[in-house]
């Protein structure tokens, strides 16, 4: 238990300091978002009781204590351009973003896996190399120039997918993959040092001594254990995807919170920007929680009172 209250209580600080730095970064910014709603035509004294109405007039420190109060009881606010609940915007995106990122995690495990485990039985070799300089460019590759030539070339030139949009899995296919052949690298990469470690353990020794094939050891004594690092990089993934991934929904027009956010900043829509944040970041940090909670659970070697 005082494991899960430190924990916890690292989350709150955290949420704080992000909505906090949002909040002020927002304050400072030279657009103004009455202007956005009154209209450029508008007289100074339509605009000034519109920012007042909004409460745009007080101090910072009071806008901020303000946005606190109403977020402790769970209002996220009210979108100044669309007039709805930021609540509500976010819930209409979060089935496509949870189905994108259940989708992209997938791709990453599973390309991962398979070339970090080539990789590492291979050390050395033509095919090691081979395999993390190739992760080496996913990890390096912007995902703007990634996702356009991936959609150039599957769904322009071969005509394999949709140009974009949400539907079934073609529409999801090549965002999904997009993100796994870019965050494959990181599993990859992670994998392979895991298992070069695994792979010279004593149990593994005594396992070949005692005559199991090649592939049994590998999938019944050095997998469990090397994919064990891979469990907190699947927890921030988990956050990272589910708080919205901008520019791969914008480039392929997958109507997740990532899309919204992006439609948000060009309309300088401060709630909106503030509440995806504010849900971005509680998902970045419930990602990491479960993946802490998850890690002793699955591997009673550590220790949770020296966390």
């Amino acid at each position: 238990m005082l494991f899960i209250s430190r924990r916890l209580l690292h989350a709150v600080l955290i949420l704080l300091g992000v909505t906090l730095i949002s909040y002020l970064l927002l304050f400072m910014l030279p657009a103004d978002p009455v202007r956005q709603i009154a209209g450029r035509s508008a007289s100074p004294e339509v605009v000034a009781n519109i920012r007042h109405q909004l409460g745009l007039d007080l101090p910072f420190w009071q806008q901020y204590a303000n946005y606190l109060t109403r977020l402790l009881h769970g209002d996220l606010g009210r979108s100044f351009i669309q007039r709805s609940e930021v609540s509500d915007l976010i819930a209409a995106r979060i089935l496509p973003s949870l189905q994108l990122m259940a989708a992209g995690i997938l791709c990453e495990l599973i390309l991962g896996i398979v070339l970090g485990t080539l990789a590492a039985l291979n050390r050395g070799g033509f095919a090691d190399k081979l395999l993390m300089a190739l992760s080496f460019i996913g990890v390096s590759a912007p995902q703007f120039i990634a996702a356009m030539l991936f959609l150039y070339l599957f769904a322009v030139l071969l005509d394999w997918f949709p140009m974009g949009g949400y539907g079934g899995f073609s529409h999801l296919a090549l965002p999904a993959l997009t993100l796994g052949i870019l965050g494959s690298g990181w599993y990859s990469r992670m994998l392979r040092s895991s298992m070069i470690d695994v792979l010279q353990q004593d149990f593994v020794r005594t396992a070949r001594a005692k005559g199991l094939s090649r592939m049994r050891i590998l999938f019944r004594h050095v997998l469990p254990n090397a994919v064990l690092p891979l469990i907190p990089m699947i927890g921030i993934d988990i956050g990272v995807f589910l708080g919205g991934l901008v520019v791969v929904e914008s480039v392929f027009g997958w109507p997740g919170i990532g899309q919204l956010a992006w439609q948000a900043i060009q309309q300088v829509d401060i709630p909106v920007i503030v509440g995806v944040t504010t849900v971005s970041a509680v998902a970045i940090v419930g990602g990491n929680l479960i993946a802490d909670l998850v890690l002793p659970w699955v591997d009673p070697r550590i220790d949770v009172k020296k966390q």
